[in-house]
């Protein structure tokens, strides 16, 4: 009898640990989106307290691209509607951040609409007082522009594949100075001859040909880059100047099926971590790489209840974090209602 209550405590600790529930609590619904916003995806959180959110639309795209804004109370408003493609008739919004001036940068990413030509954008919607005036293309070029992270003089974006044929795959960032968004948008060379490539790497996986994805910077100026396909994080440590003098792979598998989003918590200095593949938020210690599982549910949740349902990103404020169940219908995953931002509470 001993035995058997010993292996019914060891089942019940198991689940916990496979839910999650021991490091957070339950997601819960924290955004209830209605159809028009029917594919939310990048955040950022914005100095007066509010969460800006791209919604690109895939997955309905009869619905045009927005940027919305999720208030203190998590209340939704619009923001803006963002420019269609010139040549496509669409706006592919993934990541955005916000400029040391106050205007969203916004990366306009086209290959999820089937165009790996050269066509995605980097994009800046000019802000005064909590309102857009307008919109202006900065970049042009890009094969799949994914995250943007602006940080001292600089805007960074993640190319998710600089060659979509290459076996291992190549991805990576390019920087741009504030100071050369004057006039026409820069147009890049093709075939990662660009000198505004700032790092390069490899993706191996063979499921998932998706590399350099989420991005951000820790207080000490270093940059951490998302591998999506091999489900791994980088760390690229920057000497005075800006230049890459070092380059680690700090996190790699560890429970992560893929690394998609991220968030560096501005106090602990942990970086938060959405796992597309895994329905999962992860945790990982940027000192020891260990990586802490905060949530995972199985597939094909439907999103019921606030659960995970392809997580895309994930978005800090107070001791909640937010995250953007993108819900594309990829690998077996039925894109459905509910569309909805989860939110996870930090003990």
């Amino acid at each position: 009898m001993a035995r058997k209550a010993v292996l019914a405590v060891c089942t019940i600790l198991g689940a916990i640990v496979i839910a999650g529930c021991s490091t957070s609590a339950e997601p819960k619904i924290g955004v209830l989106l209605p159809e028009k916003y029917n594919t939310p995806d990048g955040m950022v959180l914005g100095p007066d307290g509010n969460i800006y959110l791209n919604i690109p639309n895939f997955s309905d795209s009869n619905y045009p691209a927005k940027v919305l804004k999720i208030d203190k109370r998590d209340r939704i408003s619009e923001v803006f509607t963002l420019p269609k493609h010139p040549e496509t008739g669409k706006a592919g919004p993934l990541g955005i951040d916000l400029g040391p001036e106050g205007n969203l940068y916004i990366a306009d990413n086209q290959s999820m609409y089937g165009h790996n030509d050269y066509k995605s954008r980097l994009l800046r919607v000019n802000m005064k007082d909590g309102k857009a005036l307008g919109c202006d293309v900065l970049v042009t070029g890009f094969i799949q522009a994914n995250a943007v992270s602006c940080h001292g003089d600089s805007v960074y974006v993640t190319e998710t594949s600089l060659d979509t044929e290459a076996d291992p795959m190549p991805s990576g960032v390019y920087r741009f100075r504030f100071s050369e968004f004057k006039g026409r948008p820069i147009a890049l060379k093709p075939d990662a001859k660009d000198e505004h490539l700032f790092v390069k790497f490899l993706t191996h996986s063979k499921d998932w040909r998706v590399g350099a994805n989420g991005m951000g910077f820790d207080a000490e100026g270093n940059l951490y880059v998302c591998n999506f396909g091999d489900a791994g994080l980088f760390r690229f440590v920057l000497d005075e100047k800006g230049n890459v003098k070092a380059r680690q792979l700090i996190a790699k598998d560890n429970g992560m099926k893929s690394t998609d989003g991220l968030k560096i918590h501005p106090k602990t200095g942990d970086i938060y971590i959405a796992d597309f593949v895994g329905n999962a938020v992860h945790k990982v210690c940027p000192k020891t790489g260990e990586v802490t599982t905060l949530w995972r549910n199985h597939d094909n949740s439907g999103g019921i209840g606030g659960l995970l349902d392809r997580p895309s990103e994930v978005c800090i404020r107070g001791n909640k974090i937010y995250v953007s169940n993108i819900d594309l219908a990829l690998t077996g995953n039925k894109y459905d209602q509910p569309h909805t931002i989860s939110v996870i509470k930090l003990k």
